[in-house]
């Protein structure tokens, strides 16, 4: 399974799903190179759904304590815009972010900072005055580099911390 993942349906590959490139498209140039793993790259494809993990414990509690406190929420992430509606059926609590932006709407991934600046743009949202949190050490330095305040994740006590650190309210 780690080979295949390493080296058919890369993490690459999968980036440009994330990117905008269409499935159906993605799936018929792999099978057209790997024809020997049909079956698991249509699998792969078809069956997303059973291989997307659950929320990252502590983090909901974080999200809802924040939510709960009117602090305005936005989201950004590396999707692919045909896979993310299987992930807002999944997690109820997508729905408290004012604003999700997917790359794949957009054709463009973090830390791109073209995406960086779509959602601060179509918010209405200055740098200087927003949070952005990610795992990612180059999502966190993009999103420096535009005058955000950005948090790198690590768990979510420490989440917790940065942010009350930050002034946030109910993280005490």
């Amino acid at each position: 399974m780690e080979a295949f993942l390493r080296e058919v349906c890369s993490p690459e590959w999968n980036a440009q799903q994330d990117a905008g490139r269409p499935w159906p498209e993605a799936v018929a140039e792999l099978v057209a190179r790997y024809p020997e793993s049909r079956d698991l790259i249509v699998a792969f494809d078809e069956r997303w759904e059973e291989m997307l993990g659950g929320p990252i414990e502590g983090t909901v509690d974080v999200l809802a304590r924040l939510h709960l406190a009117g602090v305005p929420l936005y989201a950004l992430s590396n999707w692919s815009a045909a896979k993310f509606p299987i992930a807002q059926a999944r997690f109820p609590f997508l729905a408290w972010f004012r604003d999700i932006l997917i790359s794949g709407e957009i054709g463009v991934i973090k830390p791109d900072p073209a995406m960086f600046r779509s959602l601060l743009e179509r918010n209405g949202l200055v740098p200087a005055t927003t949070a952005y949190v990610d795992d990612s050490p180059a999502n966190v330095a993009a999103a420096l580099d535009l005058g955000l305040t950005a948090v790198r994740f690590a768990d979510a006590a420490a989440l917790r911390r940065d942010l009350a650190a930050l002034g946030l309210p109910a993280l005490e």
